[in-house]
């Protein structure tokens, strides 16, 4: 579903983020990255729905190289993921139901469909009845929660979450963590970076680890299952 081959990432002034990774995560596999500081684990998820490009090597999603994928077709790959990233970058002109809505507008999403399945995706994270309330009125973990459901809102097979409890207390942080659990449960591939490595230990997930911009570590759970089958059913 997702795979890496030889990828390296280099910018401009010689900075080599990424250098000759090499990795496949099967369909419905929870993936947990981790590294120090600048090992390269951002740049690596961005590279998934095409937010930046690989200098060498070949970035696959369900078979398709999207190193070279042209700027009209990226919406496209976009509708298959969910990104979730260490901000919420919620809108706070719009309340939380126009914010979780956006993605499903952008598609062209008929409307009663598009409003049911907001309210569905924001009971999942468990804000069932609060989409008329404003962002800024939310806490960091509400804030977050409303940004989950606005990744998941368009039942993406692929949920992708950079550093999703960076600025979390531990309880929040904890509870973004089943969340996303559930979701990999449903059969949702979940690729998450974060730097707390006692965050998903209880779930003994596959585990990539990145340091200075290379693929150290790549260990998977005694008697696990990769590929699970079937589609994301986290909604009714």
């Amino acid at each position: 579903m997702i795979v890496f081959e030889d990828v390296a990432k280099r910018y401009a002034g010689g900075y080599t983020a990424l250098a000759g990774v090499d990795f496949a995560i099967r369909h419905g596999e929870l993936v947990v990255l981790s590294g120090h500081s600048g090992a390269g684990k951002s740049t690596l998820l961005k590279l998934i729905p095409v937010i930046e490009r690989p200098s060498a090597g070949r970035v696959l999603i369900n078979g398709q190289d999207v190193s070279h994928l042209p700027k009209a077709a990226i919406p496209y790959l976009r509708r298959n993921l969910g990104l979730v990233l260490q901000e919420s970058r919620l809108l706070f002109d719009r309340n939380v139901f126009d914010n979780v809505m956006l993605p499903l507008v952008i598609t062209g999403h008929p409307p009663r469909d598009a409003a049911r399945r907001v309210a569905a995706a924001l009971d999942r994270v468990g804000l069932n009845g609060r989409g008329k309330e404003m962002p800024a009125g939310l806490s960091g973990g509400e804030q977050q929660r409303v940004a989950i459901a606005r990744a998941i809102v368009n039942r993406p097979s692929i949920l992708i979450a950079d550093e999703p409890t960076a600025h979390l207390d531990p309880a929040y942080a904890a509870d973004i963590a089943e969340l996303f659990l559930s979701f990999n449960e449903a059969g949702v591939t979940v690729l998450v970076s974060t730097h707390d490595v006692s965050l998903f230990a209880a779930s003994q997930p596959r585990r990539l680890v990145l340091e200075k911009g290379e693929l150290t570590g790549d260990s998977r759970p005694a008697g696990s299952t990769a590929d699970k089958g079937g589609e994301m059913r986290v909604f009714a």
